[in-house]
């Protein structure tokens, strides 16, 4: 295992049985104001469309929300599904906020919808998309946000210079080979596909080819975290995420529902074979159970940087399991100190 983990968050904006978007707004940027505090490295936003339980739909304009309510944390897209908008749009975006907010602007960006099929004719009208567009499109952003070129036509302003860093994110080996091919970091969904987890980062590190931007593979994990003082607290405190994942499952997405007793007890077996699978790189339980849960991962992956998701329902449960979340992390290191 290399050197302890960055440690980063991303956040769905989780809207809550009984509350409000006003409500999961502001609880997204008290958590945000909590990472800065733990010293996260990150803080990125996922583009989500037509879903009553997540906020996030309008993803640039909550990060220009999250890095106004912050001082040092990084915060970006986790990420912008590129299929939906045109590249020179996100990159006067995205450029825009790099100005307001100098050298803490990130781009993750995905080549998925967000979204049910429906809704994805909504946003894209009548344009189809190809295998080849999204490779293309990475590539007319990475143009579009760096040095204007002699004769260049057309141009982000803003957006052009900024050089905003871009992150490949995916849940299969496409983008982990896109990723590698143009010297990028790469960000891997295992927070909720991580069938192909240890094959996407094979390639993404085996096929890596150095850039201006890059000199060496950098490698992202995602993962879902409940951790509390104990083992039982955090397993009831986690039934919140897993009623959403069997919603995500059988298809009835809904909001945030508050956790209940002994929930995965009450599934039927198939039904708690596909949550466990969901999740199975999650680390739920007390401080020493996520300490060797993530001890573990990164035994597996060697990932540079660790990115979470929390979704408990109370705030100040979702905050206490961030501290306890970073302590183990911390724990990584005295691991990882020479003898």
């Amino acid at each position: 295992m290399s050197a302890t983990p960055a440690l980063s968050m991303l956040d769905l904006v989780a809207v809550r049985e009984g509350g409000t978007v006003a409500d999961a707004l502001a609880i997204a940027r008290r958590t945000a104001q909590h990472a800065e505090s733990l010293g996260f490295t990150r803080y990125w936003l996922a583009e989500h469309h037509n879903m009553s339980g997540i906020a996030s739909s309008a993803t640039a304009v909550l990060v220009g929300h999250i890095a106004g309510a912050t001082e040092r944390i990084r915060v970006g897209s986790g990420g912008i599904m590129l299929p939906n908008h045109a590249p020179l749009v996100v990159a006067e975006a995205f450029g825009t906020l790099a100005e307001l907010y100098p050298g803490r602007i990130d781009l993750g960006l995905g080549r998925a919808p967000g979204t049910d099929p429906l809704t994805m004719r909504a946003l894209r009208r009548n344009r189809t998309e190809s295998e080849e567009d999204f490779p293309r499109d990475v590539a007319e952003l990475q143009a579009l946000l760096g040095p204007l070129q002699p004769g260049q036509r057309v141009m982000a302003m803003p957006g052009a210079g900024t050089k905003v860093p871009i992150w490949l994110l995916g849940s299969s080996l496409f983008s982990a080979r896109l990723a590698a091919q143009r010297g990028l970091p790469f960000a891997f969904a295992s927070h909720f596909a991580p069938r192909y987890l240890l094959q996407a980062l094979e390639v993404y590190r085996s096929e890596f080819q150095p850039s201006e931007v890059l000199s060496k593979p950098h490698a992202m994990v995602g993962l879902h975290v409940v951790a509390a003082p104990t083992d039982e607290e955090a397993q009831f405190l986690a039934s919140s995420t897993y009623q959403r994942v069997l919603g995500i499952l059988t298809g009835r997405r809904g909001q945030l529902p508050p956790p209940v007793p002994g929930f995965l007890e009450g599934l039927h077996p198939q039904e708690r074979a596909a949550v466990d699978d969901f999740l199975a790189v999650a680390a739920i339980g007390s401080t020493a159970t996520v300490q060797a849960r993530l001890r573990h991962l990164m035994e597996l992956t060697d990932a540079d940087e660790l990115m979470v998701v929390c979704d408990v329902f109370d705030l100040n449960l979702r905050l206490r399991s961030l501290d306890l979340a970073a302590q183990a992390v911390r724990s990584l290191a005295t691991d990882n100190a020479p003898a």
